[in-house]
């Protein structure tokens, strides 16, 4: 068995106090091995937002342990799990969350400029993410002159400009038509199988979740199944469409 990439043990969240105290982590353990790509799912309330949340650094368990590469995260101060974030981590969120205003390019640079690179590391990087996701070529467009399914590929290619361990996608098919929805599951799938990329992925469609190789569904701030996906959808079966820039 590989060495594992991230470990919970124990973990609890509790929001509020008193009669409004929320319990949204029961207590959660899970193994997460490198190269992974696992589908997070769960109705609303079952605690897999807020678990994705605190596997992105994004929040702090209540109690309990994260390790991740060994390091314990809840041990760490806010500077560190933001350099843990810059260094280790990329997301995609289901908003895309591109400013508006900004070149496919200069979105992409965005970690990279808060990380300190020069100029010159950071549009040599973000032209290799584009071309990366098949948006060679498209690095002077603004999200108003993409179409959705290219929006959401300028913010994976933002994602894994960093090259990092892990991509952690919150409902990126969310706001795609079907056949983009597969186009980008397609992708992710790529980068995970050709780079090495764990995936954490929380989608509520069944037919996403089927390009995983492991599923793990939250109920009620538990864990209720956590199994393999022997048979995973194949970026084969996917044949992309014209996508006319401005198209959503």
């Amino acid at each position: 068995m590989s060495e594992l990439l991230i470990q919970l043990r124990g973990v609890t969240k509790v929001y509020g106090s008193g009669q409004a105290e929320l319990l949204a982590l029961k207590g959660i353990d899970l193994d997460i091995e490198p190269g992974e790509f696992v589908a997070i799912m769960g109705p609303s309330g079952s605690g897999k937002s807020t678990a994705m949340n605190i596997l992105g650094c994004l929040d702090m368990p209540s109690a309990g342990q994260y390790l991740f590469k060994g390091a314990h995260v809840e041990a760490l101060s806010r500077d560190q799990r933001a350099r843990l974030r810059r260094r280790f981590l990329g997301f995609v969120f289901q908003g895309f969350n591109l400013l508006a205003r900004t070149s496919a390019q200069e979105n992409v640079e965005l970690p990279l400029l808060y990380r300190g690179d020069s100029a010159g590391v950071r549009r040599a990087a973000a032209a290799k993410a584009l071309q990366a996701v098949g948006l060679g070529g498209w690095e002077d467009h603004t999200p108003a002159e993409l179409s959705g399914g290219q929006q959401q590929r300028v913010a994976i290619a933002r994602a894994i400009v960093t090259a990092p361990a892990v991509v952690l996608a919150d409902e990126p098919t969310g706001n795609l038509d079907t056949q983009r929805s597969h186009e980008i599951m397609a992708l992710l799938m790529g980068l995970n199988q050709d780079q090495g990329i764990t995936v954490l992925m929380v989608t509520h469609e069944p037919v996403m979740a089927a390009y995983a190789r492991r599923r793990v569904h939250f109920l009620d701030g538990s864990i209720a199944e956590d199994v393999a996906n022997t048979h995973p959808t194949t970026a084969a079966l996917v044949v992309p469409a014209p996508e006319p820039a401005g198209a959503i």
